[in-house]
């Protein structure tokens, strides 16, 4: 039985997720609580174009269940928008095929997005604390075991960000030595998006969401897309990071209204796991998995 097949102690329900998309509103929050207007609904345009509106197309369901179309090219890399547009109108049919062939990867990318550990939240830099420091050693097992045994990890990015460096240099210490590794400040952690509904314990100068917004969307299609055409196989990566970070790319991958990511709550160096086929599908293994944790080491600080 695989590593993340089993049942675990807690996780997010995603059962309840089949309402998968709905239309975007034209104005997410022009007169709410953080007064974002136009850049913000510029980016609910491009992260989904295909939800402005209802579609019905199928006979099988009628208006009682509207339904958003899934973007295909959400990450800008299906085949027919990496062929040469000008070679492919001249192109036979015949070589036509061969140029989406050739732009069509093989393989998957499973994504292992994994959360820092309990830190100190008094004291700069924020570092784990004891606790955290036995969450990263137990989740680090876990990762061992998938190695080893189902899934070989490929690569282990992390936040520059102490909490989560230190989450991740306990984590490689439990993987084999040598395992490339890398640190990465687009994986900082900010505010990713204007919530919705909005909370009283958490309201970020407006500013943020501009700059901090920006830079967590540019680590979203850095990290998250589908295999390049040259991948020889199929890949793990590891990325240790941050709860408003992991929700948001959660959000983006399915396809979920982005202003959602607040609504979903993690655990401390928790499990999400997302797997990226290679002709562009995206599904989530698991989502705040903690089953690697002891009751008693559960925190979500």
């Amino acid at each position: 039985m695989g590593v993340f097949s089993r049942v675990v102690r807690t996780t997010i329900p995603v059962g309840a997720a089949a309402y998968t998309a709905y239309a975007y509103k034209d104005e997410i929050a022009a007169d709410g609580i953080y007064g974002v207007t136009a850049p913000f609904r510029q980016l609910h345009a491009l992260v989904s174009t295909a939800s402005n509106s209802w579609t019905n197309s199928s006979s099988t369901f009628d208006s009682s269940f509207p339904r958003g179309q899934w973007n295909s090219n959400w990450d800008f890399r299906d085949p027919m928008s990496l062929v040469d547009e000008r070679k492919y109108s001249k192109a036979t049919d015949e070589e036509k095929e061969k140029m989406i062939k050739d732009a069509t990867p093989k393989f998957s990318r499973t994504i292992v997005l994994i959360r820092h550990g309990q830190y100190d939240l008094e004291n700069k830099p924020y570092a784990l604390t004891e606790l955290g420091r036995e969450q990263a050693v137990l989740v680090g097992q876990r990762l061992a075991e998938l190695h080893k045994s189902a899934q070989p990890i490929d690569e282990v990015h992390m936040s520059t960000m102490t909490r989560a460096t230190e989450t991740a240099n306990i984590i490689l210490k439990q993987l084999p030595s040598g395992l490339p590794s890398s640190s990465d400040s687009i994986l900082e952690e900010g505010a990713p998006y204007p919530p919705e509904p909005a909370v009283g314990h958490w309201r970020p100068h407006v500013k943020k969401f501009y700059s901090e917004g920006a830079r967590i969307e540019s680590a979203f299609r850095k990290y998250i897309h589908r295999a390049s055409v040259k991948q020889k196989k199929d890949t793990t990566e590891v990325i240790v990071c941050h709860a408003n970070v992991i929700r948001y790319f959660v959000c983006r991958a399915l396809q979920f209204p982005p202003e959602g990511w607040l609504r979903m709550s993690i655990g401390n160096t928790s499990i999400t796991v997302l797997i990226i086929r290679p002709n562009g599908r995206v599904s989530m293994r698991s989502v705040g998995d903690i089953g690697h944790l002891p009751g008693e080491k559960i925190s979500f600080t």
